[in-house]
């Protein structure tokens, strides 16, 4: 039975590491709505087009474009299997739109499941104070839970890491209200719907990815 995947949880919380593993181990392609934006402006595609010249102005994207952009995307061969979902939906809105993408799209039954990282709010924030990055590979660093082996220095590149000016307490909880907020509808959506599945996010990167599999196996 297709397999359809989708993934809620607050910034910081793993599951972009937790998706891109899981799409390799089930060879289903990790789609995530950032991504695919700048792929369709990249291509030149009509819907691609439209999307630029909001982005251009620093408007959002309007919802009914992306989910366009997401339905042309989910009818692709590639995804006849299933697919990972990153990042949509992120409102009421958009979870009613994908039900009705999902059901364009499939010609038989599928097993949706909503999965939601649960994790405690102060290991996000330490995770985004501590945050560092090489500018030049890009590479992730944290000085609390993955320091590089040399202070400050990329463990690839001996350039100097940075940090984002936005990484700090204040600004972190600010995201974390809104988005605790704006998720909050999508939990019970998807709770009333038996479809939910709230995984404990806290631990070690393998920790959580036992978690994972013995949610996608059952």
């Amino acid at each position: 039975m297709k397999k359809e995947l989708i993934f809620l949880g607050p910034p910081a919380c793993g599951k972009g590491t937790q998706t891109n593993m899981l799409s390799e181990y089930l060879g289903f392609p990790h789609i995530d709505t950032g991504s695919l934006l700048r792929a369709e402006i990249a291509k030149g595609s009509d819907d691609g087009k439209i999307a630029k010249t909001f982005i251009d102005k620093g408007q959002l994207v309007p919802p009914e474009l992306v989910g366009n952009i997401i339905k042309n995307r989910l009818k692709e061969d590639d995804c006849t299997a299933g697919y990972v979902l990153d990042g949509y939906p992120r409102s009421l809105a958009q979870a009613q739109m994908l039900e009705k993408i999902n059901k364009e799209v499939d010609s038989e039954a599928a097993d949706f499941k909503a999965i939601y990282f649960d994790i405690d709010t102060q290991i996000l924030i330490d995770r985004i104070v501590h945050r560092q990055s090489c500018p030049k590979c890009g590479e992730i660093y944290n000085k609390k839970f993955k320091p590089s082996k040399k202070e400050n220095y990329c463990d690839k590149c001996n350039v100097e890491l940075k940090t984002r000016a936005d990484d700090n307490e204040e600004t972190a909880k600010a995201r974390f209200d809104t988005y605790y907020r704006e998720t909050a509808p999508l939990i019970e959506f998807y709770e009333n719907k038996g479809v939910l599945h709230k995984i404990d996010a806290n631990g070690s990167i393998d920790e959580v990815w036992s978690r994972l599999l013995n949610i996608i196996n059952k």
